[in-house]
């Protein structure tokens, strides 16, 4: 499918296709990055792709195309997509065969001067005795082990240079993987580290909190997104301190919504962060860079949730939505625990 657009935009018809595929993004209020570029090329080139149905589909329910559900189309239909993420699943495994090879040398080469040193052992043990003949084999089989041992030297030698590279090659796969479970904006962790994350979390007790920026999307429509990604970088730079304590994760979600785990805290514990961060973002003006114009004060809503016995990462994800969903219907800027009575689970700001 992207070796068709490709061959579109080297065509006579090329810079038609891209603005038309930047005149639809801009009607319908999709940000023009490099996913969604390519998403809606396929949009107003291919009226029968699969990518142009689940678009139009978005469209026809007057839902907002958001960022999440171009990462998620990319992923399922562009092959750079799937091929980020088997990347990914290529380098985990790879790293975890070179680990093995370095153990199984380190294993060999311990094992093999074990056994030079029982047959040293034996060698002696038996000088004196009466087993001429048994001493003469046990003699012969060490100097053949010392001629091996000293044989090996030079390849212990390359073995060890060979497992030096080793590390450095883990050490890059690891860089690479951490780059492709980065948000670029934010430097926070993306949706698919997220998912790894959350989904090992769930193996023991948990908390979960989703945030979301309040009433971005007007926001984003008066300041335009280069202003509007200015403040997702400083809410993101909040959140991330959250996870700076204990073995807590912060990720962006998805456009303007964040999540944070908490593996082992109670909820509570997760409020008070939350808290600290809604009134940290709250108290500070910003002031557009560009300009150096009052933004006003930014607030954000969250909701947060407990693991249940038995609930799935995709079931505790939807409690926590739940309770955002609460906190903004109860009137934004504050945070909501899942699971209390209406009257006492949310907090609002402070007078």
């Amino acid at each position: 499918m992207s070796s068709d657009i490709d061959s579109l935009l080297r065509g006579a018809k090329a810079y038609e296709l891209a603005k038309r595929a930047i005149d639809a993004m801009e009607a319908h209020r999709v940000w023009p990055t490099a996913v969604n570029f390519e998403l809606w090329l396929h949009y107003v080139s291919s009226k029968d792709s699969e990518v142009t149905q689940q678009i139009a589909s978005v469209i026809e329910s007057g839902e907002q195309f958001t960022e999440h559900m171009g990462e998620e189309l990319a992923a399922k239909h562009l092959p750079s997509g799937k091929l980020s993420g088997e990347l990914i699943d290529a380098g985990k495994s790879l790293t975890e065969e070179l680990d093995s090879v370095s153990r199984a040398i380190e294993s060999a080469r311990e094992t093999s001067e074990a056994y030079g040193q029982q047959l040293a052992t034996a060698s002696e043990s038996l000088q004196g005795e009466d087993a001429e003949a048994v001493r003469v084999m046990v003699e012969t089989l060490s100097q053949a082990t010392r001629r091996v041992r000293d044989e090996n030297s030079a390849l212990e030698n390359q073995l060890a240079e060979t497992t030096d590279e080793l590390g450095k090659l883990r050490e890059h796969l690891e860089q690479v993987r951490r780059e492709a479970m980065t948000d670029g904006l934010t430097n926070l962790a993306n949706r698919k580290a997220f998912d790894e994350a959350l989904e090992a979390a769930c193996q023991g007790p948990v908390t979960l909190a989703i945030v979301d920026i309040d009433h971005f999307k007007s926001f984003n429509d008066t300041w335009g997104h280069q202003t509007g990604d200015q403040v997702i970088r400083y809410v993101a730079s909040v959140i991330g301190r959250i996870a700076e304590a204990g073995q807590r994760f912060a990720a962006r979600y998805g456009g303007e919504e964040f999540a944070v785990i908490f593996p082992g805290e109670a909820p509570g514990v997760a409020l008070q962060a939350l808290e600290q961060a809604r009134e940290e973002i709250s108290s500070r003006i910003l002031k557009r860079r560009s300009t150096n114009e009052d933004l006003g004060a930014i607030t954000i809503s969250g909701g947060i949730a407990e693991k249940q016995p038995g609930e799935t990462p995709v079931m505790l994800l939807e409690r926590a939505d739940e309770a955002l969903y609460a906190s903004k219907n109860a009137g934004r800027n504050r945070n909501t625990l899942a699971g209390l009575d209406e009257a006492s689970k949310a907090k609002p700001r402070a007078a």
